[in-house]
């Protein structure tokens, strides 16, 4: 009897063995493509930040070397850090803001507007392509298509990207316009709101500002900490729009650090160097999203 029991406990290990491991077989080419895309460069990058390596010879250690350099001796790290600084506070604010209104205006009951949902969603799927961006460029060139129909209510040109003032938030634009995106995940959330709050509001008297101001935003905190979280990700890593656009001019007004550190790595061949670029970036986006996670005890509001 206790062999058979014995057997059976030994028979019923066999096949939770089995089932892990096919299991594992199964998931197996997702753990390469981690191991060899994303976990093995992350190390890497992380070792060749203290060295000076170029692809053309050996990595050779040089310490905080690179580190040093970046923040004492290359005025370009700075200038790189404040443009895209200034990038994300125009792109990430603007892009939710907008993403929000036009989630709102399509929360409604009418026919056809699954319609104005699919083309509203439609630039996300086309806004980060490099296509878009050489078309952007076309669009708000002095001769462009912007300017032209400005012509017709007697505006004068604008030098759109030619205009340091100007040349950062004409490329911001690109990235607000895919607020698609945001704009799905922001309808999801209204549609989860009570419409039972709704109604008490009106019967208390409440204008169509209050009710937006002390229902639907407070209720839409979670849904906005993510957003803001996965768009201030994406903005500090913004490379197309200001490699196809502008090139980083004019006077590196455009200048993204995505961009500084492409430069470094693959046309001054600095790649040594770029890996600590990298580090940084990496450090700055870890803090801001701690710093966010933080501060979101005081803002965001869930319903237990």
């Amino acid at each position: 009897m206790q062999f058979d029991m014995d057997t059976t406990r030994v028979r019923k290990f066999s096949v939770i063995v089995r089932k892990r491991y096919i299991g594992l077989l199964y998931i197996s080419p997702w753990i390469i493509g981690l191991v060899m895309f994303q976990l093995y460069p992350f190390i890497a990058s992380f070792v060749y930040s203290f060295t000076d390596y170029s692809l053309l010879k050996p990595p050779v250690f040089v310490g905080f070397s690179n580190y040093v350099r970046m923040f004492v001796k290359d005025e370009l790290f700075p200038q790189s850090l404040k443009v895209t600084f200034l990038y994300v506070l125009i792109a990430v604010p603007g892009k939710l803001i907008f993403a929000l209104f036009i989630a709102l205006m399509v929360n409604i009951k009418v026919r056809g507007v699954n319609v104005f949902r699919t083309i509203y969603y439609l630039p996300s799927i086309y806004g980060g392509s490099v296509a878009i961006a050489v078309l952007w460029r076309f669009l708000f060139m002095r001769e462009g298509l912007v300017n032209l129909i400005l012509s017709y209510f007697a505006v004068p040109r604008i030098d759109w990207l030619g205009n340091t003032k100007i040349a950062l938030f004409t490329i911001s634009l690109v990235t607000i316009w895919q607020f698609g995106s945001s704009m799905v995940i922001f309808l999801a959330g209204l549609k989860q709101i009570p419409q039972e709050l709704y109604e008490a509001a009106v019967v208390d008297g409440a204008s169509s500002v209050r009710v937006f101001f002390f229902v639907t935003l407070p209720l839409l905190t979670p849904i906005i900490f993510f957003n803001l979280i996965v768009q201030i990700i994406f903005a500090f890593q913004q490379f197309t729009t200001a490699f196809v656009i502008t090139g980083g001019g004019p006077l590196r007004a455009t200048y993204l650090y995505a961009l500084f550190l492409y430069q470094n790595a693959f046309e001054f061949l600095r790649m040594g160097y770029a890996s600590a670029l990298s580090w940084i970036l990496f450090i700055i986006i870890m803090s801001f999203t701690l710093l966010i996670f933080r501060s979101s005890r005081y803002w965001v509001h869930y319903e237990d």
